[in-house]
C-alpha cells in the first residue's frame, strides 16, 4: 500500500499513512501529520510504540501480553501527539509494532536461526550484528527475564513481506520529510523518540531520566545537543550522554550534519509519564508533554538559526 494522503484537519495539517501490516489488512504501517507549510524544524519519530498486532503474530508469540508490553516504547507516541500539536513539529508515528519488525536496526542485523531454512546463501559469511545476537535484532528473538519469545520458527516470505510493507515504506518517509524540511529551512532536526525501563542506581549516584543519544557526537551539531542538555538542567531533570543508549540505526542511516540533517535519540524514563505498573498513563504525563513542549520550543530555535547561517549551501539531495 503506498502513502495515502487524508487531506487537511482542523489545524491545517496533513495527514498521510503509507505501508501496510502484514496479516492486518488495511492496517497502515504508520502515520505522518505535518503542518502545511512546516512550523519549524523539526520532526519527531516513534519507531517502538506501535501497537497494531495482527492475530497471526500473537498466535505465534510464547507469551504475548508480556512480551509485547516489554517490548513496546509504551504510549511515548501519545507524548509525541500532544507535544507535536502544541509546537507544531512534524510527526511520524510507526503502527507496526517492533514485535513484528525493529525500525531502528539495520537489515543485515538478522538472526537467521529464528528461520526454518537458514541463512540463505547468498547472504556470505554469516556473522550476526550485536544486536541480534542480543536477541533484539531486526526480528526481536529473546528478551532478559523471558527467554525465547516465538514458538515456531519464521520463513523467509514473512521477513520480505514486512521489510516491503513496513520498514522500507517507514525510512523512505524518513527520508524524505526531513529532506523537505531541510529543504525550507536550511537545516532540520529529527527527534528520535523513545522510552527506556528506569536505569539502576549506581553509586548511590540518582538515575538519569533521560538519555539522549548522538552516536558521540556524529550525527548531530552539539550546540542542539548543548541546548537539550541545558534545558533538561534549568528544569532540573537528570540526563545522560550517549550511555546506555547512543542511538542506533535510525540515526546512522538518516542523520547528516554535514549537509544540514540532524538527529538525536531522546530515551525517557516510562516511570517519569507512565503509572507504577507502567501500564496506562500516569500522573506525570501531562507534565512530561509540558516538559517535552518546551525543548522542542527551544530547539526549533536554534534548528532555524543553523539553517540561516547555511543558507548559501545548495544541498544536495537526501540519499539512503
Amino acid at each position: 500500500m503506498g502513502m495515502a494522503a487524508h487531506g487537511k484537519s482542523s489545524t491545517d495539517s496533513l495527514i498521510r499513512t503509507g505501508g501496510e501490516i502484514p496479516g492486518a489488512e488495511g492496517v497502515a504501517a504508520y502515520v505522518v501529520k505535518s503542518p502545511v507549510p512546516s512550523a519549524i524544524p523539526i520532526m519527531i519519530a516513534v519507531p517502538h510504540a506501535g501497537r497494531a498486532y495482527p492475530h497471526s503474530l500473537l498466535e505465534r508469540m510464547r507469551n504475548p501480553g508480556f512480551a509485547s508490553l516489554r517490548l513496546e516504547d509504551r504510549y511515548v507516541d501519545r507524548l509525541a501527539e500532544a507535544v507535536a500539536a502544541a509546537t507544531g513539529a512534524t510527526l511520524l508515528v510507526a503502527h507496526a509494532p517492533r514485535a513484528m519488525i525493529d525500525l531502528n536496526r539495520g537489515t543485515d542485523d538478522i538472526d537467521w536461526d529464528m528461520f526454518g531454512r537458514g541463512a540463505p546463501t547468498d547472504v556470505g559469511s554469516y556473522t550476526p550484528g550485536m544486536r541480534a545476537r542480543s536477541g533484539l535484532g531486526l526480528i526481536p528473538r529473546r528478551l532478559p527475564g523471558l527467554g525465547e519469545l516465538w514458538k515456531r520458527r519464521h520463513d523467509e516470505h514473512e521477513l520480505s513481506a514486512r521489510l516491503s510493507g513496513i520498514y522500507e515504506p517507514y525510512h523512505q518517509c524518513l527520508r524524505e520529510t526531513l529532506g523537505a524540511l531541510r529543504t525550507r529551512w536550511g537545516a532540520a532536526l529529527l527527534i528520535d523518540l523513545h522510552s527506556m525501563p528506569p536505569l539502576a542506581l549506581k553509586g548511590g549516584i540518582a538515575s538519569p531520566e533521560f538519555v539522549i543519544g548522538d552516536r558521540f557526537g556524529s550525527t548531530c551539531h552539539g550546540t542542539l545537543v548543548g541546548t537539550a542538555f541545558s534545558y533538561l538542567a534549568e528544569m532540573r531533570r537528570g540526563s545522560a550522554h550517549n550511555r546506555p543508549y547512543a542511538g542506533g540505526h535510525v540515526l546512522q542511516r538518516h542523520a547528516a550534519p554535514k549537509t544540514g540533517v540532524h538527529a538525536f535519540q531522546l530515551e525517557i524514563d516510562r516511570s517519569s509519564y507512565l503509572d507504577s505498573r507502567l501500564l496506562e498513563p500516569g500522573p506525570g504525563f501531562a507534565g512530561m508533554v509540558t516538559l517535552l513542549t518546551g525543548l522542542v520550543q527551544r530547539l526549533a530555535g536554534e534548528v532555524a538559526d543553523l539553517g540561516r547561517l547555511d543558507a548559501t549551501r545548495d544541498w544536495p539531495q537526501a540519499a539512503e
